[in-house]
């Protein structure tokens, strides 16, 4: 029997606008992120998952919780699912990096798994620590299906990992991830499956 994994980024934060990257900061949703994580909890009480995860960084959490408190799900956390440190870069836009540190901006766009941005943690150490969380929750959930709230830079990241795709392409082969859309990976031995990515949850198949 397979076991699903369900990989939802966060709700809209205040940075989100202005696209400044948001790794291990502590930022706030927005209005409009908690009304996102509303209808993912709206999504949840219809669709009945039997695990909830979550990240420890508030905006991750804040989503999660609208869940536990619309379904009654036990919600955990573990900070293996926290997005990329991305160290000096924290706070800053792209072409802010390029700016103050244009080597090492120009280093990590070309390949993110393994340049780090300036004092920020590689993408692939990220990546191995998720892992060993998402294996704990495969084994948990046993055939069920299992939510989980993590971020975008991660969830990419990771998809590639499992898809045995070059992670240092994620941004070519899953360009967006949309605030609290749904991402569905199925696990039988071992071996992942993507059924589908970046599914609005108004428009999501029962799982």
């Amino acid at each position: 029997m397979s076991t699903k994994l369900i990989l939802v980024r966060h709700g809209e934060t205040v940075w989100h606008a202005e696209h400044r990257y948001a790794g291990s900061s502590d930022i706030a949703l927005t209005d409009a992120g908690l009304q996102q994580a509303e209808n993912l909890a709206a999504w949840a009480t219809k669709h009945r998952p039997d695990v909830l995860v979550s990240s420890t960084l508030s905006r991750s959490w804040r989503t999660a919780d609208a869940v536990a408190q619309a379904t009654g799900l036990e919600h955990w956390t573990d900070g293996g699912l926290n997005e990329v440190d991305f160290g000096k870069g924290e706070g800053l836009t792209m072409e802010e990096l390029y700016e103050k540190y244009p080597d090492a901006a120009a280093a990590f766009e070309a390949a993110p798994a393994r340049s780090p941005m300036p004092s920020g943690e590689p993408g692939a150490i990220a990546v191995a620590r998720a892992l060993k969380v998402l294996a704990r929750i495969i084994r948990d959930t046993d055939g069920g299906t299992a939510l989980v709230v993590t971020h975008g830079t991660l969830m990419r990241l990771v998809m590639c990992t499992l898809l045995s795709i070059d992670p240092n392409l994620y941004r070519d082969v899953f360009p967006e991830v949309d605030n609290c859309a749904l991402t569905t990976l199925s696990f039988e031995d071992e071996k992942a499956s993507l059924l589908n990515f970046n599914v609005p949850v108004a428009s999501a198949p029962k799982t």
